[in-house]
């Protein structure tokens, strides 16, 4: 019964998100810049769709790749970027683009479920310095009584944070950066902490509201990729 009702309340409120949308990954970037270190020479953006956290990142970073597989997302993000020096964005697939490696920052807001999650997980640890810092904003598939019960929370805190930012923007329309594809979950919560104790381990795992888990790992400074 929970999970039925939990589902009914969920597709009422994707629905409501399509008339009122406001982007939920910009709403986790803060997280991501409070846990990025004081000194980042280089940092890679996965799934970074129109370009908007890359941006972010370059605030702190020297330099900021951007890499996404949806050319036309890639495109935007160039246009939007075109005054920024230390950006640039590449178009390709996290498991088989060619990337030098070595950086000192990874960030993947909201992509992993479009991919096989065990190696992409183990392809972000390998692209990462030693002593780098991965920093993983995820969605997971709703399993056991407390993912539901949260997922119930999120709905009408959703409505709110939707209609305050709604008001905000002064308009209804679709933001730039939600114009990426879209995917269901397909890895529970569960299965991600298991995943993870295998491929980072020590790995912090964190549910958040919205359907969103945070990941936040570390590498050793003597790591080898």
């Amino acid at each position: 019964m929970v999970t039925a009702a939990g589902r009914r309340a969920r597709a009422w409120c994707e629905e409501w998100n399509r008339r009122h949308p406001w982007d939920h990954n910009a709403h986790h970037h803060r997280w991501i810049e409070r846990h990025l270190p004081d000194r980042i020479g280089t940092a890679l953006d996965v799934g970074c769709g129109t370009g908007d956290l890359a941006r972010r990142l370059a605030l702190r970073a020297g330099h900021v790749t951007g890499l996404d597989v949806d050319p036309a997302g890639i495109d935007t993000a160039r246009r939007l970027s075109a005054r920024e020096r230390d950006v640039d964005f590449r178009c390709g697939d996290l498991l088989t683009a060619d990337l030098p490696g070595g950086y000192d920052v990874v960030t993947a807001l909201t992509v992993l479920h479009h991919v096989p999650f065990e190696p992409a997980l183990r392809r972000l640890r390998q692209l990462l310095a030693p002593g780098g810092t991965l920093l993983v904003i995820g969605v997971y598939r709703e399993e056991t009584a407390s993912d539901h019960l949260l997922s119930a929370v999120a709905v009408p805190a959703n409505l709110v944070v939707g209609t305050v930012k709604t008001r905000r923007r002064g308009s209804a329309q679709r933001p730039v950066a939600m114009s990426a594809p879209t995917a269901p979950a397909g890895t529970t919560l569960r299965e991600i902490r298991d995943v993870a104790r295998r491929q980072v381990p020590g790995a912090v795992v964190r549910r958040h509201l919205f359907w969103r888990y945070s990941l936040r790992h570390v590498t050793p400074p003597d790591a080898v990729p």
